[in-house]
């Protein structure tokens, strides 16, 4: 999708840094918005971020906002250690998702989202927050909590980007 142009490679790299900097200060200012769901806090909004930065910026610049929100969010003591496999994977899908897919139907990407996260990022986290006699019973309880969260923000960021096309629509 052109959402926006990337054409001058000079430029490009500024741009994507850019935009994934507005895109992990977003996500910071939105993680307020989240719920407890067993051991983990979710926020859906990270997860709706994290599919418009993967079909717009790509797979890295992606992960890397994905990082630096999480980093952020660690630092300022609204996030936990989970927010790093809870998103960062996610975000990679994503990205990797839009480039196999035509340029029209990219938005549908974002609803990989919730496939990485609730695999992927549920089974490093199980790894993080568990002892080795627990982890399958944290893998499932995670990968529910990862996925009530991812859901409803992979949907969130699918009708943004369809937004998003409708607003600036591919020249042909």
């Amino acid at each position: 999708m052109r959402y926006f142009q990337f054409s001058d490679p000079r430029r490009a790299r500024l741009r994507k840094m850019t935009l994934a900097a507005l895109f992990a200060t977003l996500t910071v200012l939105l993680s307020p918005i989240s719920f407890p769901v067993g051991p983990s806090r979710c926020f859906p909004f990270q997860h709706a971020v994290n599919a418009v930065a993967g079909v717009i910026l790509g797979p890295f610049w992606a992960c890397g906002a994905a990082f630096v929100t999480s980093l952020i969010r660690n630092t300022l003591g609204t996030g936990t250690l989970l927010a790093f496999p809870g998103s960062m994977f996610g975000a990679l899908t994503v990205g990797f998702a839009a480039k196999l897919l035509p340029e029209r139907r990219r938005f549908w990407a974002a609803l990989t989202e919730p496939l990485a996260t609730g695999t992927l990022g549920a089974w490093v986290a199980a790894l993080i927050a568990s002892t080795a006699g627990g982890r399958e019973a944290m893998f499932v309880t995670l990968s529910v909590a990862f996925l009530i969260s991812s859901a409803p923000g992979a949907i969130i960021g699918c009708f943004l980007l369809r937004l998003l096309r409708r607003a600036n629509p591919p020249r042909e």
